[in-house]
């Protein structure tokens, strides 16, 4: 039963180990009772844009626009519950010779929204380390296994062609070789069900990406969690309440992932996996916080600029709450 001296806050997120601690309500935000929502991240971000959650997980790079467009319907935390190497989501048609980043130039290339952070990364990454620039591809945007998917903001590009496909879905035409190539968060269709005519940009795309961060310290955070502005501003305490809830259900999950028996995951190599990862990116490996993540995070609001989706570098320090920013020297962040 809820308690009415408490705040009550929805929040609508994918359900991950990082979060169903939040969701089981074995961690509890002091002073809230809060109502963990579990959505896909699409569903998520467009229902949390129409205003039916008090806080949720949002795309990074649909935030950033927002901020940069000066529009404040939102503010968020330093958390960052989805974070993911982009160089597995390139796809390619095997027949259409792209065989090697360059080949991309005056092709035609799916992605189902241009803003999507997914590909804001990838387009990042071909340019700084490959010299392929948005504007030497013609993108082509709509829903990678059902047509008709609209971007959850639009936005136009000067210098880049972008056109929107509504009766098919990309991976139809990426089948038909009318595009070239997908960039998507998921698999295409029919490289899930193993189609040779469909295969990866970067087969060896663990070494590549493990290359990636090695060169430049960048692990790239897809979504964040934002606020209502009303919310925070009727109750700026809740910024902080949450984000340190955030950071202790994170902290659980990954003592559970560290624990060597038994296993915590159904996955009999995990530990070797989880060894690998500690490697390469030490034990905190997915850190919350703005000074931790100033790096990438600056990385993303260049990344916008230089793409041409918003005239204006958001700094870091202007996407979050300014009484969890406050708190920067604090274990939590």
């Amino acid at each position: 039963m809820a308690d009415r001296h408490r705040l009550q806050v929805s929040c609508a997120g994918h359900l991950s180990d990082r979060v169903v601690d939040l969701h089981t309500g074995a961690v509890a935000p002091e002073g809230i009772d809060l109502h963990y929502i579990p959505l896909t991240p699409a569903e998520a971000f467009r229902r949390m844009l129409r205003g039916e959650f008090d806080a949720g997980e949002m795309s990074l790079s649909t935030y950033i626009l927002t901020v940069a467009r000066g529009e404040s319907d939102f503010v968020a935390i330093p958390v960052f519950p989805s974070r993911t190497f982009r160089h597995s989501a390139v796809y390619v048609r095997t027949g259409a010779g792209v065989v090697e980043p360059g080949d991309l130039v005056g092709r035609r290339v799916g992605v189902p929204e241009y803003q999507m952070t997914a590909a804001l990364w990838v387009r990042g990454m071909l340019e700084h380390e490959y010299g392929v620039r948005p504007a030497d591809i013609e993108w082509v945007t709509g829903g990678l296994r059902d047509p008709g998917r609209r971007g959850l903001v639009e936005v136009e590009v000067p210098g880049v062609r972008i056109s929107r496909e509504e009766e098919r879905s990309l991976d139809e035409l990426l089948l038909a070789g009318e595009i070239d190539a997908i960039v998507a968060p998921q698999a295409p269709p029919s490289f899930t069900a193993g189609s040779p005519a469909v295969a990866r940009l970067f087969p060896d795309y663990r070494q590549v990406e493990t290359d990636y961060y090695r060169k430049t310290g960048l692990f790239p955070v897809m979504h964040t969690v934002v606020l209502t502005r009303s919310l925070y501003e009727a109750h700026p305490w809740a910024a902080v309440s949450l984000c340190q809830a955030f950071d202790r259900a994170k902290a659980h999950a990954m003592e559970r992932l560290l624990t060597r028996e038994p296993l915590p995951v159904t996955l009999p190599w995990v530990q070797d996996e989880i060894d690998r990862t500690l490697e390469v990116m030490g034990p905190d490996f997915w850190p919350y916080g703005l000074e931790a993540n100033r790096a990438v995070l600056d990385a993303a609001c260049g990344y916008l600029v230089e793409q041409g989706l918003c005239d204006r570098r958001v700094d870091p320090g202007e996407l979050f709450a300014p009484t969890v920013v406050d708190l920067a020297g604090m274990r939590v962040l």
